[in-house]
């Protein structure tokens, strides 16, 4: 049986299975992006697919999570285009 990869919601904290969760990545060439294929390279970070777990993301975690810092614009970009993710994502788009 194949093992199931379990990984922590930046948001709310709870583990769940790596695809049930959001993966953002900081790329290579250190952009800050949403990866709904899980396999870009560079550091990643998850979050729930909630409302809840978006609206409770801080820029202090996703920072240690990333080990670089977050300038404040770049984090609420990043914010508004998981809101958006997700309301395509639940009008039948990807994921």
């Amino acid at each position: 049986m194949k093992k199931v990869p379990i990984r922590m919601c930046t948001g709310c904290k709870e583990r769940k299975e790596k695809k049930a969760l959001i993966r953002i990545v900081k790329t290579t060439q250190g952009n800050i992006e949403i990866d709904p294929t899980g396999k870009k390279s560079g550091r990643g970070a998850y979050v729930c697919p909630r409302i809840e777990c978006i609206e409770s993301l801080k820029r202090k975690d996703l920072s240690l999570a990333f080990k670089v810092n977050i300038e404040e614009e770049e984090f609420f970009t990043l914010k508004e285009l998981l809101f958006a993710y997700l309301e395509n994502s639940s009008k039948g788009g990807s994921r």
